[in-house]
């Protein structure tokens, strides 16, 4: 199940319907099954509180994702991702602003990048975060035209 929330913002206008079979899509294409995925779209003041609080940060950012996977697997799914990933609009919106996108086109890769996370793929060590981008860009090729 994908649940999609909000937090001091406004819903993103997003298809629920066509991003959550996307997302199972993209997961699927991994030997992935979607266990319970909570998205949480929220502010940069919110994220800021959630990356000091469970992560000892004390910067922006644009997702934090939590993985739950390791309960699946204790569970014997091994082959299923949970998790709870926040997303900061106002960071999304100012990152499509930097990279010449568009701010929808940021919002969906921001809402895979964590599925990515959670199927296995880093990107803070040497050559990481090359390998997370082909796969964000390959995620969004799967994700039609008339979706965004």
């Amino acid at each position: 199940m994908i649940s999609y929330n909000v937090d001091g913002v406004r819903m993103p206008k997003i298809r629920r319907r066509d991003t959550s079979a996307w997302i199972k899509a993209v997961a699927a294409s991994y030997g992935k099954k979607i266990g319970s995925i909570g998205y949480e779209f929220c502010n940069d003041e919110k994220i800021l509180a959630v990356n000091k609080q469970y992560l000892q940060h004390d910067y922006y950012t644009d997702i934090i994702t939590f993985d739950y996977c390791e309960d699946e697997e204790m569970m014997g799914r091994k082959d299923t991702i949970s998790g709870d990933l926040f997303i900061s609009l106002d960071t999304v919106r100012s990152n499509s602003e930097q990279q010449g996108t568009t701010y929808e086109e940021e919002l969906h890769r921001v809402i895979i990048h964590g599925i990515l996370h959670l199927v296995g793929i880093n990107d803070k060590g040497p050559g990481e975060r090359e390998i997370m981008e082909a796969a964000e860009n390959k995620a969004l090729a799967l994700l039609s035209v008339n979706d965004k």
